[in-house]
């Protein structure tokens, strides 16, 4: 398919929209009094830092939603207000937050439901109202959309759609898209859906394993299983390895893609010469600002003295997930936490680690004074992390029984 066409094609619809449907004002004051608290505005006018009693929290100085993310909030709320009694569905998460998603669902936007691990479209009527998340959608959803007559109303982050063009450009010069991403993320399930030729890197790891395959070939069977579920259909590594270029999830930790694009510029540098690189490498910066704000805040406040970082984010959230790695990598006691209800008592968390296991950590809340980092994922309202601050706070204030 011609991505780039059907794209140009589908913009100029008129079920088609991207822009919003002029409830912004009333939108913003409802999205205000839902998502945003006066207690993290107060901690940002003093400096990112409050103290109460033992407790001192000190917050990165970026975090929360994200311009993209609230972008999407935003026109989900005013996709409802626009069409009042009309069927509006979501093709994923509008974003990766339960209360927001939770919110949705009070709105009557229903989810397209996941049967044996495939979305059931069945179910979306013709002139059905149907919202693309902040991670996108794939060309095949859309193209299905469409046929189907649907309303489609596009929230797809800009920055998202920036990989998207790039991988375009990958196709289009017959470059193999290496997308440095996690294969089942709808965000890189979108990407790929644009690309030619492509193949799914996790990490480092997997990226200097293609880089060894590349420069001193290997078993091709082994590399095949290996990538079986992360690369376009007919994939040949001895062949569809001769021209690549560098692509990534956006919210992938921004220095690893840095150096997972450098591997790649070495790899063909050393394979083919400095005058033959440009035939066999591109390199686009499609990392996002938004995530990379949010990681380098994080990297600043690890730094400092705290005693235990708390990172608030959507299970499921890949930025929050990043923002942990950083926390876990410096050694520092570390929780990663979607909601208050994770905090079980002044002895108890539940929270999930980097391998995605839940667990209950016991006495994770130190006594005596105590200083606290915060952080959160792109995806997470104000009014969350000042939940889960107001918990530590009432939690430390409260004498433990002996």
């Amino acid at each position: 398919m011609d991505t780039k066409t059907f794209k140009r094609t589908l913009q100029h619809s008129e079920n088609y929209n991207r822009k919003g449907f002029g409830h912004q004002a009333e939108v913003a004051t409802q999205l205000q009094s839902e998502y945003q608290s006066s207690l993290i505005q107060e901690i940002r006018d003093r400096n990112y830092t409050l103290q109460r009693g033992d407790v001192t929290i000190r917050l990165a100085q970026a975090f929360g939603f994200c311009w993209g993310v609230e972008r999407a909030v935003a026109m989900a709320y005013e996709t409802r207000k626009h069409f009042p009694t009309e069927r509006i569905w979501i093709t994923n998460e509008i974003i990766h937050n339960p209360s927001v998603n939770q919110r949705m669902q009070e709105m009557q936007v229903q989810f397209v439901p996941v049967e044996a691990g495939k979305k059931d479209f069945s179910v979306v009527a013709n002139n059905d109202v149907v919202i693309l998340p902040a991670f996108g959608a794939s060309v095949q959803e859309m193209q299905l959309l469409s046929e189907k007559g649907c309303k489609i109303v596009d929230t797809t982050c800009p920055w998202v759609s920036k990989v998207w063009n790039t991988v375009e450009k990958h196709k289009k010069g017959d470059y193999t898209s290496i997308i440095h991403g996690k294969y089942k993320h709808e965000e890189t399930v979108a990407t790929s859906s644009f690309a030619g030729k492509y193949l799914i890197v996790l990490n480092l790891k997997e990226a200097q394993y293609v880089a060894d395959y590349i420069l001193h070939g290997g078993n091709r069977d082994e590399f095949l299983q290996k990538f079986a579920k992360a690369c376009s259909a007919g994939f040949d590594p001895d062949t569809d390895l001769e021209r690549v270029g560098i692509a990534n999830q956006t919210t992938m930790l921004k220095g690893e893609t840095e150096q997972i694009g450098k591997l790649f510029e070495h790899t063909m540098l050393q394979k083919y010469g400095p005058v033959e690189l440009n035939k066999h490498f591109q390199s686009f910066n499609t990392i996002c600002d938004a995530t990379q704000e949010r990681q380098d805040a994080m990297l600043e406040l690890v730094q400092e003295n705290v005693d235990l970082m708390i990172v608030i984010g959507g299970f499921n959230s890949s930025n929050t997930t990043q923002l942990q790695q950083i926390a876990q990598e410096r050694g520092l006691p570390s929780y990663h936490i979607d909601s208050v209800e994770r905090i079980k008592s002044r002895t108890s968390i539940e929270h999930r680690q980097l391998n995605g296991e839940l667990v209950i950590t016991e006495n994770w809340l130190p006594a005596g004074e105590i200083v606290v980092g915060v952080t959160s994922g792109a995806s997470t309202p104000d009014k969350v992390v000042e939940d889960v601050i107001e918990k530590i706070f009432a939690l430390k204030a409260t004498v433990p029984v002996v």
